[in-house]
């Protein structure tokens, strides 16, 4: 015996039949919108990360002030180099005591860092090989090792024949100094050809 299916029949058996693949698609939909906005939004939050972390490299330095030699002996040399930083503009906070120094100088170069016992008042006491220290020059709040505001000043003090030879007249030297951004500010100086009865010079 046959069983006859009529056209209304056949049609809401159509109907389900698209009704199903229409949910299935609006559910694959929302789970790939679900997929790409997590990931968009990863990717953005790395990119913002990626962002900072590139502008510290560049932003996050010290900047030149003055640097001066303390000229000792006979014949004369400079035997204590002292180099005055600010804050670069639109720089951070940057915490000089976990910076690190290259010294390039006639001699050969040198890695430095800073002196484990921190400041110290009298130029060239307590720095041991490859060590410099530092000095507050002018420190509103107290914070004698971190530049945080523009009108900070700090002394870098390199006690030449602790790590390398005294500079004589003429000597060419580059220091790097890189922050723990990772900016590197270089400053290049070259000794006077005449040191003779000077006490300090401006290099």
């Amino acid at each position: 015996m046959f069983e006859f299916i009529t056209d209304e029949e056949k049609r809401g058996q159509v109907g389900i039949g698209t009704l199903i693949v229409f949910i299935a698609m609006v559910l694959v939909a929302a789970i790939a919108a679900g997929v790409l906005i997590n990931t968009a939004g990863f990717l953005q939050s790395k990119s913002q990360e990626t962002g900072q972390q590139s502008s510290k490299q560049v932003s996050d330095r010290v900047q030149e002030v003055a640097t001066v030699g303390k000229v000792t002996g006979s014949p004369e040399k400079v035997s204590i180099v002292n180099v005055t930083v600010t804050q670069a503009p639109g720089a951070g906070e940057i915490d000089v005591h976990n910076a690190t120094v290259t010294w390039i100088g006639p001699s050969g170069t040198y890695q430095l860092i800073a002196n484990s016992t921190g400041t110290f008042d009298k130029l060239g006491s307590g720095l041991q090989g490859k060590e410099f220290g530092y000095q507050p020059v002018k420190d509103s709040d107290g914070s004698s090792n971190v530049l945080n505001d523009p009108d900070d000043r700090l002394n870098l003090v390199f006690d030449v024949d602790t790590f390398a030879n005294d500079l004589t007249e003429g000597s060419e030297v580059t220091i790097k100094i890189n922050t723990m951004a990772g900016a590197t500010t270089s400053i290049r100086f070259t000794v006077p050809e005449s040191l003779g009865n000077k006490e300090a010079v401006e290099l």
